[in-house]
């Protein structure tokens, strides 16, 4: 069915070309979940400097909700992403136009590569939700087509985003305490949100989704390597398991019991999924995670029955989950630094990373929230509170969602901080990290890039600008 021009944005034709600023750029959201809710905000908060004029979602309650909320025409609401994409194709092919500026790709992980690549091909610029992909080929695909359309890209490493860690990059990058020497970073998962999105949730499984340092912590690996750069990883070795969330750790007066709701044992475990989900909506908590496990608004007995029938409902010891639940990787880089990274998912601390960033001259340590720099020449320390300007990841999605606009509106792919190729170096060590574990082996990273380049066909030159 044929869209019509007159409701097509003026701003769509424009595309790495930059958009006048008195004109919203336009975007197209492609999986309105948690992640696509997140990026939402910003249109809805900045309407001239964004705004969303497409959507596309399976779900049909959050669709509906979601399209009413940002005032989407209904003839650019969409089920799927082969339904937009179709239409985008008839667009173009018949007012020469696309629907929008650019393309939010916030479906699940494994179908990132088909979606990025197919609205690349028509020109779009690109926001991809991490991580970039869940195979070595897929991104190394992904970073062909990126190059071949010749659009801006962003990434959802959020964490380079914030204004924490933007606070300490710019430290870092300023040279003020001398070379950055070691790196120490924890990332406490939490012991709820493991269980809620690594043994219950989409993350649970290898096979169908990503191993969990690629799902949870490719944006650590990508800051880590942010702080060290122009270094670049040059070996890694890891070590980790799946030691908790499996049958044998099952607490035997949980009996045969399948489902927390039916546990005789569900008031003393600490993953009850009532405790997680249900307590929290009788006293009025409907956001995160409740939000995500129906569609539509979470009330008493839509997440009861959630829990009666679903997955999020099911023992945390009886699930086919197989992603490990802790891992540690080390790095050492071509500058002779090293680095250390724990990912845990036993902690009472919810992803507020800790870190230790030891330089020639002085030290840093944070939580995520303040840090405190210390200079061994003046023997101070002072303490830093950055502002944090609201939304997800310590304000990183509102960071990374303000600069991919404005990246979009200039044709300036530098607004991002980062491009194709750092994305893909960064996936490509936490592949290679991975393959330290499952082979008890020390990578070497550069060796492991060329190799995958070759094994997939890569004819891109990585050097070239």
């Amino acid at each position: 069915m044929p869209i019509l021009d007159n409701l097509l944005p003026r701003s769509a034709q424009k595309s790495t070309n930059g958009t006048p600023a008195n004109q919203p750029i336009t975007l197209v959201v492609i999986g309105c979940g948690q992640r696509g809710k997140n990026y939402a905000v910003y249109p809805a908060n900045e309407p001239e400097k964004c705004k969303i004029v497409a959507i596309a979602e399976p779900r049909p309650k959050t669709r509906q909700t979601f399209a009413a909320a940002h005032r989407v025409d209904g003839t650019l609401v969409f089920n799927d992403w082969k339904e937009l994409h179709a239409a985008s194709a008839e667009t173009i092919k018949t007012v020469g136009k696309r629907l929008a500026d650019a393309v939010l790709v916030c479906v699940q992980d494994h179908m990132h590569m088909e979606v990025v690549h197919a609205f690349a091909a028509q020109g779009y610029n690109i926001l991809c939700e991490k991580p970039m992909a869940t195979s070595l080929s897929d991104c190394i695909k992904i970073e062909e087509a990126v190059r071949k359309a010749n659009i801006i890209f962003g990434m959802g490493h959020v964490l380079r985003y914030s204004p924490y860690n933007q606070a300490i990059t710019e430290i870092i990058q300023s040279g003020s305490l001398g070379e950055l020497i070691n790196a120490v970073q924890v990332e406490p998962v939490g012991y709820s949100h493991f269980a809620h999105s690594y043994v219950r949730g989409n993350w649970y499984k290898e096979s169908s989704s990503s191993f969990a340092l690629m799902t949870k912590c490719c944006h650590d690996i990508d800051i880590l390597c942010h702080w060290l750069s122009p270094a670049e990883p040059s070996r890694v070795s890891s070590f980790g398991n799946l030691q908790h969330f499996r049958k044998s750790a099952k607490p035997a007066a949980a009996g045969d019991a399948t489902r927390c709701l039916e546990c005789p044992m569900e008031k003393d475990c600490a993953y009850s999924a009532k405790k997680i989900y249900l307590d929290p909506v009788t006293r009025g908590n409907t956001r995160w995670p409740v939000s995500t496990i129906i569609d539509g608004v979470p009330d008493i007995e839509n997440v009861t029955d959630a829990l009666q029938k679903g997955p999020y409902g099911e023992c945390v010891y009886e699930s086919a989950n197989d992603v490990c639940d802790h891992q540690v990787v080390n790095l050492e880089y071509s500058n002779g630094s090293t680095v250390s990274f724990t990912m845990v998912a036993f902690t009472e601390a919810q992803c507020d990373r800790q870190i230790r960033l030891h330089f020639a001259n002085g030290e840093i340590i944070g939580d995520m929230h303040t840090f405190t720099v210390t200079d061994f020449r003046t023997r101070r320390t002072t303490t830093h509170r950055p502002k944090l300007e609201g939304g997800g990841h310590g304000g990183g999605d509102l960071g990374l969602i303000t600069a991919f606009v404005e990246a979009v509106r200039t044709g300036d792919q530098s607004v991002l901080g980062t491009d194709i190729e750092e994305v893909l170096k960064s996936h490509l060590t936490v592949f290679a990290a991975e393959k330290a574990r499952k082979e008890g082996i020390v990578v070497d990273c550069v060796a492991f890039e060329k190799e995958a380049r070759e094994q997939y066909g890569s004819k891109v030159d990585s050097s070239s600008p």
